[in-house]
């Protein structure tokens, strides 16, 4: 049975550059993947597709096509699946509740779900809506893992995706911190993954190449191999497809968060 396995965190903190690095990394070493972003700016699968914007599922019903399995999966670096669910136009609708229609769209036209070893969702997690919880609730996913930086507003969004997983009581594989450069980061993000009852799965240190890779539309294990960053993400993906033990979350308050940031 596939890996279903969500990675969420703040928007802009790099949950994209990180799923699409590790779907990446996952199928160098012989994995069949997919990848279906769940966010409105529908750029998950970007560096997957040297720089491709791909239709979105939820553009295509809105335009009322007929939907078909080539018009919303597309292959991308080795063989990755991609798929962007999109998002509803501004203002009207719920992107969460969209995820759930998206998926069960997709379910209906393609396997890209089933013959696969890992299926990895991007989802924002800004604010942990009711629709936005709504991939784990009806079962799509079987893993969770929060992404963060040291600085307090990450951690304030990765401790509310915690309050929302612990609600549901899902289990949380592990805190993956993507480097702002902000002082003792490692340890701040460390000591927060252990006070919640995980661990800190992976350091992804500041790296320009890791831009400089994605204005030109590839993802660094594609376009820099050999790279030192490429070389962490090689790292994170084999840790998420070994990894089997989790825990329910338990968030902090916030005055702990604030004091955590001050380590």
């Amino acid at each position: 049975m596939a890996k279903q396995i969500a990675i969420y965190g703040k928007g802009g903190i790099g949950k994209s550059s990180t799923a699409s690095n590790v779907a990446a990394a996952c199928a160098d070493e012989g994995y069949r993947v997919t990848i279906i972003g769940c966010d409105p700016k529908s750029d998950s699968s970007i560096t997957l597709l040297r720089g491709r914007r791909i239709p979105t599922i939820m553009d295509l019903m809105r335009q009322g096509v007929d939907i078909r399995e080539e018009d919303i999966v597309f292959d991308g670096y080795k063989g990755v699946k991609c798929v962007e669910i999109g998002g509803p136009e501004p203002g009207i609708g719920c992107a969460g509740r969209g995820i759930i229609v998206a998926i069960s769209l997709l379910k209906k036209t393609s396997k890209a779900i089933e013959d696969t070893d890992l299926v990895i969702y991007d989802v924002p997690g800004d604010i942990v809506c009711g629709g936005f919880v709504a991939p784990v609730k009806k079962g799509l996913v079987s893993e969770a893992y929060v992404l963060t930086s040291g600085e307090y507003m990450p951690l304030y969004a990765a401790n509310n995706i915690c309050k929302g997983l612990s609600r549901l009581e899902m289990p949380l594989n592990g805190v993956i911190c993507n480097s702002r450069g902000a002082p003792n980061e490692e340890a701040i993000v460390s000591e927060f993954a252990k006070e919640i009852g995980s661990q800190l799965l992976a350091f992804i240190p500041k790296d320009v190449l890791v831009q400089t890779c994605e204005r030109e539309g590839f993802s660094v294990v594609e376009k820099e191999p050999g790279s030192a960053i490429a070389a962490v993400y090689r790292k994170l993906a084999r840790s998420i497809m070994t990894k089997s033990d989790a825990r329910v979350p338990e968030p902090l308050d916030d005055a702990r968060l604030r004091e955590l940031t001050k380590i």
